[in-house]
């Protein structure tokens, strides 16, 4: 006789069952609703961060100008256009005293208003106006120049008292208006925000990134190459794997210290500048690269390299011929990673000295520059209300580039994706 016990069939319409299904349909349904209550404040914190920045960021590119009238035959004693031109030009202007006149036309024109109306760099408007059209200065005109940041912030939204009192008396004579401000785009850091421009930040950024992306990008693609295709397992490629790993994970500011140590104090390289920003970086953001091009590596199947070694090809040849294009799309999304990571990064610039008053655009990589972040850091960190809208401003040119690089990385992504 078999003992065999015959297995009794599940009643699914029992009580029993019936509270299990509920109690399961119950926690399936809270858990779609704490993923949806996450999913939707994210987002509301995220509009509100967007909404805030643009609100002050857009203002951030425009800023406040006031009428002028130049009377310059007067002014300048008859000087003639033919004399402002040539290569003469700059010291004919030098001896013109053009803050004087400046003054001399403001307070002729605004009497008792005059005072701390125009920025400090009102004179270089006019000079970059008249060495534009040096026909300006045979007649009178009517210049736009910048006024101070309190009665820019005071037009724009509400400010100090006496600010808004000025400017509510110049609005009586429509003698302001506000246009785009060309200089936040072209122009560098200044005392006052007014001035400020991003230009010098901006190549300062896209000169780093340049160092950055040129070394960390190909010795991160052959340490992945030669870790994954041709090193021996063995435990000196084990520490290896587990040092990549660990620097992927080390604070930036660690990498700022290693590169104040060995680039600036050891080989003595130039402080602030875009090289040495480049080259600490690029240590930040080669482990990245090493680790998402080892996954791409391994992501490739191992029929490709069979069948190219069964016609014929070269190791090397299957490496480079068949491996590395099939992989490049996931090798560019992790370097794009990297690359965000780096561009963002405040630390180890600041540890290298890149937080330096740079009152012009580098011109070479060898030459005393600021990067975005940077830049950012330090003018949040300005007393004067002017430089918040500046701030948002930068940010908002910052998470454009991070944008653009993006969208490369996707568009160069699909360009080379292949599929199987």
């Amino acid at each position: 006789m078999s003992n065999v016990i015959e297995p009794v069939p599940t009643d699914w319409n029992g009580q029993i069952m019936q509270k299990r299904i509920a109690k399961r349909y119950a926690q399936e349904r809270r858990f779609k609703a704490m993923g949806f209550v996450a999913v939707a404040l994210s987002t509301l914190f995220l509009a509100f961060l967007l909404f805030t920045m643009l609100g002050q960021g857009l203002r951030g590119f425009q800023r406040t100008e006031i009428a002028v009238e130049f009377d310059f035959p007067a002014l300048t004693s008859g000087t003639t256009a033919a004399s402002i031109t040539g290569p003469n030009a700059d010291a004919a202007l030098n001896s013109m005293d053009l803050p004087g006149l400046v003054e001399l036309a403001v307070g002729q024109q605004y009497g008792d208003l005059s005072e701390g109306l125009l920025t400090s760099g009102a004179a270089g408007n006019v000079r970059q106006m008249l060495m534009e059209n040096p026909d300006l200065i045979a007649s009178k005109q009517t210049l736009w120049l910048p006024v101070d940041s309190r009665l820019d912030i005071a037009f724009k939204r509400s400010g100090e008292p006496v600010a808004e009192k000025t400017v509510a008396l110049l609005s009586q004579k429509d003698a302001l208006h506000t246009g785009f401000n060309w200089t936040f785009l072209t122009g560098a850091d200044a005392t006052d925000p007014s001035a400020v421009g991003i230009w010098a930040a901006f190549k300062g950024s896209l000169m780093t990134m340049a160092i950055t992306f040129l070394l960390a990008f190909p010795i991160g693609v052959f340490a992945a190459l030669y870790l994954e295709e041709y090193a021996s397992k063995n435990k000196l490629t084990d520490i290896i794997e587990v040092s990549i790993n660990n620097l992927a994970a080390v604070p930036s500011i660690i990498f700022g210290l290693l590169g104040l140590a060995v680039f600036l104090t050891l080989l003595g390289m130039p402080r602030s500048s875009a090289l040495v920003g480049g080259l600490t970086l690029a240590l930040m953001t080669m482990p990245v690269i090493v680790i998402a091009g080892r996954n791409a590596v391994k992501s490739v199947p191992p029929s490709i390299r069979e069948a190219a070694l069964g016609i014929g090809a070269s190791p090397v040849q299957v490496v480079f011929h068949h491996v590395l294009p099939l992989a490049l799309p996931g090798i560019l999304t992790g370097t794009i990673i990297g690359m965000a990571r780096a561009l963002g990064e405040t630390a180890p610039l600041l540890m290298i000295g890149m937080r330096a008053f740079i009152p012009a655009a580098p011109d070479g990589f060898t030459d005393a520059a600021t990067a975005l972040p940077v830049q950012i850091y330090l003018w949040s960190d300005e007393v004067n209300q002017g430089f918040v809208e500046k701030t948002s401003a930068a940010i908002i040119v910052l998470l454009i580039f991070l944008l653009g690089m993006n969208a490369l990385a996707i568009y160069l992504r699909n360009r080379f994706e292949t599929r199987w």
